[in-house]
């Protein structure tokens, strides 16, 4: 195995709630209103520091989709997907762009998110209105 390289980033930052490795940047956020198992997820344009395990296939909430779970490079810790491929035409835009669960990370002002068992979703991941 090579030598780990982490990059720091710059400005508000969501990091990795066990090893505070920098994940992504606020600014980077293309939309807030994923769903997963833990509760909300974000769908960011790039992510940093992790490592993107196997593709598979997933029917999500909007369908089908090429996902590949994307881990922490500090802790190996997954940390959300990526969308390798959007099925459907009106996903398109997904493509290339990866989920970082909630429950898993840091906000940029330390803040975690806590599970609301009450909303606990089975099953697929991936509803959003953007």
């Amino acid at each position: 195995m090579g030598r780990l390289f982490v990059v720091e980033l710059e400005g508000k930052i969501y990091s990795c709630k066990h090893c505070r490795t920098h994940l992504a940047l606020y600014d980077d956020i293309v939309s807030r209103s994923f769903h997963c198992r833990h509760g909300k997820a974000y769908l960011f344009n790039k992510v940093a520091n992790v490592f993107v395990g196997e593709k598979e296939e997933r029917m999500m909430i909007t369908g089908l989709h090429t996902v590949a779970d994307i881990f922490c490079v500090g802790c190996g810790s997954i940390v959300g997907w990526k969308y390798e491929t959007a099925h459907e035409r009106s996903q398109k835009y997904k493509e290339g762009k990866s989920v970082l669960e909630r429950f898993k990370v840091s906000g940029p002002d330390g803040s975690h998110y806590w599970v609301n068992h009450e909303h606990h979703h089975i099953g697929g991941s991936d509803a959003d209105d953007v």
